[in-house]
């Protein structure tokens, strides 16, 4: 990926520290979530057996890598265009992918680790369907299917977090892992309450900045001795 000037790691260090409250806030925001969401048996029923067919897939069967890095060179060149840029080129092999743009941005840059492109695509895909051909009686293999996109997601996403990223270490590590957890938990929290349709929207973003803004007394009381 073509990279303009950025701001100094140094100081996307220290963002980096300032957000670990807010990394607190949102995982137990998440797990309050999922506890409310608990009961959603028909969903989660679902969601866990296409997740479990893919792990069999990726443990058993070579793993599909022209399909991650597809869709991995597509989201740095989706998340270009948001922001205004153009694509010059666009290059994607088993082996490792590459895509020039013409702005970039941390967004742009670790989009791939935290924005779940196929999971996209299978919703955009059901509500198509839905809209055209009413595919309401089909939501279990919606789900089955949204389950398995996930699992895609996080398995190889982790697999090649196991050698030198590029776009890791252009813009720091802790930075980086800040951003791609916020970025994950984020879509878990639009995600959940919309699939499971237990929790609303409002009270999932207000607990997580409920438990961050407790971290962050939490913090001030250690720092004066209060």
């Amino acid at each position: 990926m073509q990279f303009l000037p950025r701001v100094p790691k140094w100081f996307k260090f220290i963002v980096a520290l300032l957000l670990l409250p807010f990394c607190y806030g949102a995982a137990r925001a998440s797990g309050r979530v999922f506890a409310a969401s608990g009961n959603a048996d028909t969903i989660w029923v679902a969601l866990a057996a296409g997740a479990a067919c893919w792990v069999v897939i990726y443990l058993l069967l070579p793993k599909p890598m022209w399909i991650y890095v597809f869709g991995h060179e597509l989201t740095h060149a989706l998340w270009a265009w948001l922001f205004g840029g153009d694509v010059k080129k666009f290059k994607v092999t088993s082996a490792g992918g590459h895509v020039v743009v013409t702005k970039t941005n941390f967004l742009i840059a670790l989009a791939p680790y935290f924005f779940p492109i196929y999971v996209v695509a299978v919703v955009l895909a059901f509500l198509a369907g839905n809209l055209i051909w009413h595919w309401q009686a089909y939501a279990a293999w919606f789900h089955l299917l949204i389950g398995a996109a996930y699992a895609f997601h996080i398995t190889l996403t982790w697999h090649i977090l196991q050698t030198r990223q590029s776009d890791i270490t252009g813009q720091g590590y802790l930075f980086s892992a800040v951003v791609i957890f916020l970025g994950n938990i984020t879509a878990l929290l639009i995600a959940v309450p919309l699939l499971a349709a237990r929790v609303d929207l409002a009270a999932a973003f207000g607990w997580w900045w409920q438990f961050s803004c407790e971290a962050w007394l939490q913090l001030f009381r250690l720092a004066t001795g209060r």
